[in-house]
């Protein structure tokens, strides 16, 4: 079986971080679209091999973007199209049913009430929605949350599977001698009480309640990992509390940061063109067609993903695995989640950890996750329990059932039984031959 994922962009982001674990336990030849932002995540996926595609879509009503990708799934002879996020659930469904192929999955990583992936949740977002969705096979909810909402909106409940998003738990084990070099890298003392919270920085997130709870405690410190429109009013906030010595902005850190590149197919060899190396593949695409590539292009880290030390000197931010290892206790006081991804990496790193609303731990029997407590979000609350925390002795946890079953080995089990769905409900594909360049069609 061959897929394409098409996904809206490829920037440090939840979904985007999701989509390469994923890859790399799937057994299925994958290639990647990204309509947008092919950012470090496609940088990440080039170097475990996998093929990727920037589509250079210019906005949200690129309607180019439709034809090109009809072309791309026509030339890819792909069995499977699985689309992530709003902007490519929409755009990619219509594509995969133009281009012949019946066996559409879509996976919703970021639906909210009133949100979708941070942004309002208006009528007609809804609507376009609703009206592509019937276009698809399955739905994948990350959560039984999730799949309560997508019923609520009316999504068949036939047509919704829940596959809930997974780690790999050994890559965020605690390790003292990281603690140490990561706190000593970032400029905060060994023996400090480190607070940590990690996502995009968007008002939903409610960063502003962390950053006023941790400058009410002296001696205490933060870390904060991600980037957002909201980060230079959190540092305005941080600067304006006194507190901005003891708190570091990371901006983008990538969770897959440390890691090595994960076995995988050999990507194809590389020829010289102008303005760099790209596959062989790609040099005989005609000019104008989307730029492919799978080898790693030389990159310099954006300043987004530079954290501003003492005396404004920049230095590029450490993996999430890493920074896990430097907190004493992780929080997210966001006002809606999906899933919670965050917090189930912190709870496999052995951290206490203080919660508004996480589906992954929510969904659970009780008891699956000792380890996290569910405050209201209250900036006075969650002062007071941090408080607690710091006076009561620094102590890492066992990790939790919860974190044992959202394993990504699990998840992408899950998936491979709708991808069988999607693949039973489709007639057999007729991929139509694109005409030859060079020939001329008759009457």
């Amino acid at each position: 079986m061959k897929a394409l994922h098409i996904i809206t962009g490829l920037g440090v982001g939840g979904a985007e971080q999701q989509l390469r674990l994923l890859l790399r336990h799937l057994p299925v030849r994958c290639d990647v679209v990204t309509l947008t932002n092919p950012g470090a995540v496609a940088d990440g996926l080039r170097a475990d091999g996998v093929r990727v595609t920037d589509l250079g879509m210019k906005g949200n009503r690129d309607l180019k973007a439709v034809p090109a990708l009809v072309r791309l799934i026509r030339r890819g002879r792909y069995d499977l199209v699985h689309t992530h996020l709003y902007r490519a659930c929409v755009y990619g469904r219509i594509a995969a049913r133009l281009a012949g192929v019946t066996a559409t999955v879509a996976t919703e990583h970021s639906l909210g009430h009133a949100e979708i992936e941070g942004r309002p949740l208006t009528p007609g977002a809804r609507a376009l929605y609703l009206g592509t969705e019937r276009l698809g096979s399955a739905t994948v909810a990350v959560s039984a949350t999730v799949a309560g909402r997508l019923r609520d909106w009316g999504v068949p409940a036939a047509r919704i599977h829940v596959v809930p998003n997974g780690i790999d738990a050994a890559r965020f084990r605690f390790d003292p001698a990281r603690r140490l070099a990561t706190r000593a890298r970032l400029g905060v003392p060994a023996d400090a009480f480190v607070v940590g919270g990690v996502g995009r920085i968007v008002p939903g997130k409610r960063f502003d309640v962390l950053v006023r709870a941790v400058a009410a405690l002296p001696g205490a410190w933060l870390l904060l990992a991600g980037d957002g429109p909201e980060a230079g009013a959190l540092r305005t906030l941080a600067s304006r509390l006194g507190a901005a010595d003891r708190i570091r902005f990371l901006g983008e850190c990538d969770a897959a940061a440390a890691d090595s590149p994960a076995p995988g197919p050999a990507a194809p060899a590389a020829v010289a063109c102008a303005g760099g190396a790209r596959t062989a593949e790609a040099a005989h695409h005609p000019a104008g067609t989307p730029r492919t590539t799978t080898s790693r292009p030389a990159v310099t880290p954006p300043a987004a993903r530079r954290p501003v030390l003492r005396g404004g000197t920049t230095a590029t931010a450490p993996g999430i695995p890493d920074l896990l290892c430097a907190m004493d206790a992780f929080v997210s006081v966001s006002r809606e989640e999906a899933f919670g991804l965050a917090v189930v990496e912190a709870l496999a790193a052995g951290l206490p950890v203080l919660h508004s609303t996480c589906p992954a731990i929510d969904d659970l029997p009780a008891g699956q996750s000792p380890g996290a407590r569910r405050i209201s979000g209250d900036t006075g609350e969650l002062t007071a329990a941090l408080r607690r925390q710091m006076e009561g002795g620094r102590r890492r946890l066992p990790p939790p059932p919860a974190v044992g079953h959202y394993d990504i080995a699990r998840s992408s089990e899950r998936l491979m039984d709708v991808y069988a769905h999607a693949l039973a409900l489709a007639p057999s594909t007729s991929f139509p031959t694109e005409p030859s360049p060079t020939k001329r069609a008759h009457p």
